[in-house]
C-alpha cells in the first residue's frame, strides 16, 4: 500500500511542489494503468495482509485552486478518487494568504474556494486537515500544537458539515509531542512522510511525494511496498543527508 502525495499543479510555477500539468497527465495515466487508486479510507480500512501490493491512494496538501483547475478534470475523467488537505486559516474568512511556501512563484497563490470545495465533496472527494497556520509543529509542543489542530477541525468541519478525522502534518513533520497532540485533538489518522518503522501507527501513516522529476520508473520503485519499508529503516535518514549536501532543497521523496 502507498498514500501518494501531490501539492500543486501549476504551469506557470517551477518548483518542487508543483508538477506541470503535462507531466501529472503522464505520471497520473501511468499510476491508473499500473496500480489499483483507492480512496484513502478505503486503502486504510484495508489491512496490510489483504491489501492488494500494487494499491494506492493520492493525495494534495495545502489545497492550491491549481489542483481544481489542472488536476481534477483528469480525475475526473479516470474516475480516480483523492483526498485534498486543507489549511484551515485559509478557510475561516479571515482574508489569509498564502505565506506558507518557500520558493513562491511570481503570480499569487490561491486556495480552493468555498464553492469548489463544496462542489468536489458533493463528487465524493474527500477532505482532511493541514492544520490551521501550517507552522512546523515540532516547533511548538504539545499545547500550541493541539489548539492549532482543534482549531483547524472547528473550522473544517464548520466548511464541509462532516467531520474531519483525518490530519496531514505541515511538511510532514512530527513527533511525539506532536503525535500526541494529533490524537487528542479527535484525529483518527494522521499522516508523515519518511516515518522510522519504530514510529508507524495510526498518528504516523507514512506517505510518499510526487515531484516534477517523477515519471514512470521512479513511480515504479515509489509505488513498490519496498520502497515505504526502505524509507522506514535507518539508513534511509542518512541518504536524505547525503543527497540534501549534493542537491540542495531536493524534495523528501
Amino acid at each position: 500500500m502507498t498514500i501518494l502525495t501531490y501539492h500543486a499543479v501549476d504551469p506557470g510555477w517551477s518548483a518542487p511542489l508543483s508538477v506541470p500539468p503535462a507531466r501529472f497527465v503522464e505520471q497520473v495515466r501511468w499510476i491508473a494503468a499500473h496500480r489499483r487508486v483507492l480512496s484513502l479510507e478505503d486503502l486504510l480500512a484495508t489491512s496490510p495482509s489483504g491489501a492488494s501490493r500494487d494499491s494506492v491512494a493520492l493525495t494534495f496538501d495545502d489545497g492550491f485552486a491549481s489542483v481544481y483547475d489542472h488536476a481534477v478534470p483528469l480525475l475526473r475523467t479516470l474516475g480516480l478518487p483523492f483526498t485534498v488537505f486543507l489549511i484551515g486559516k485559509m478557510h475561516d474568512g479571515s482574508g489569509a494568504t498564502v505565506d506558507w511556501v518557500d520558493r513562491p512563484p511570481a503570480h499569487p497563490l490561491r486556495t480552493l474556494e468555498t464553492a469548489q470545495i463544496r462542489e468536489l465533496q458533493a463528487e465524493g472527494v474527500r477532505f482532511g486537515s493541514h492544520s490551521y497556520a501550517h507552522a512546523d509543529m515540532t516547533t511548538l509542543g504539545y499545547e500550541p500544537s493541539r489548539v492549532d489542530f482543534l482549531r483547524s477541525r472547528e473550522v473544517l468541519e464548520d466548511l464541509l458539515g462532516r467531520p474531519v478525522t483525518t490530519l496531514a502534518y505541515p511538511r510532514g513533520r512530527h513527533d511525539e509531542l506532536v503525535r500526541r497532540a494529533a490524537a487528542d485533538s479527535g484525529f483518527t489518522w494522521a499522516f508523515g512522510l519518511a516515518v522510522p518503522s519504530g514510529t508507524v501507527g495510526p498518528t504516523a501513516v507514512p506517505r510518499v511525494g510526487v515531484y516534477p522529476k517523477d515519471r514512470s520508473r521512479s513511480l515504479r520503485v515509489k509505488t513498490d511496498p519496498m520502497y515505504a519499508r526502505f524509507r522506514a529503516s535507518s539508513p534511509y535518514p542518512w541518504l536524505r543527508r547525503k543527497i540534501e549536501r549534493i542537491r540542495p532543497g531536493a524534495p523528501p521523496g
